[in-house]
């Protein structure tokens, strides 16, 4: 179960991150200190030469002062079909639509397609407060430290967890969206 962005958006946004750094006259180092990333990740990252994780990413926004979203640059005219981020080798895959912003909060909307075999797994640091996820194909299998539950296509449900989630089809293929608050610091 991977979390890790797709390589394409990997070099896009550590080409972001790049600019926004150099923009705020930030060295590497101040970057590392304010995002908590290390020195040579934040590089590896900025070069295309790493594939970090959305939580990795989210810390470096949020010291950027901006959200993934300001990162891929979808908060302007994004494509219609949004920014395809995770996928994996069986056909699996997450797009970021559109997102929100406002000075205490991201709002991200996210369409995924998980097949049998694979999940998706949020790490502490990209663990949202609160989302919500709505079903259209299939049936969802949300994995949550204290209280694991599924939900059927047509049924919306409430995910909140400031602990890992895991997300995966109860059978052969789920396709749900799902709206994520993010706290802007």
């Amino acid at each position: 179960m991977s979390e890790r962005i797709r390589p394409e958006v990997a070099v896009q946004v550590g080409q972001r991150i790049r600019a926004l750094r150099t923009h705020a006259d930030l060295t590497v180092v101040r970057l590392a200190e304010r995002s908590g990333v290390s020195r040579r990740m934040l590089t590896e990252i900025e070069q295309g030469k790493a594939n970090p994780s959305l939580g990795t990413v989210d810390r470096i926004a949020s010291a950027l002062g901006t959200t993934f979203a300001g990162l891929v640059e979808l908060s302007g005219s994004p494509s219609p079909e949004g920014v395809a981020v995770w996928s994996t080798d069986r056909g699996s895959w997450g797009y970021l639509l559109k997102a929100t912003e406002t000075d205490s909060v991201s709002v991200e909307l996210w369409k995924w397609r998980i097949l049998a075999g694979d999940g998706y797994r949020t790490n502490v640091e990209s663990a949202a407060a609160d989302s919500i996820v709505h079903v259209d194909l299939g049936t969802l299998a949300v994995g949550q430290p204290t209280r694991p539950f599924e939900v059927r296509a047509g049924e919306s449900a409430r995910v909140t967890s400031r602990e890992p989630v895991v997300f995966g089809p109860a059978g052969e293929v789920v396709e749900f969206l799902w709206v994520v608050t993010v706290p802007r610091t």
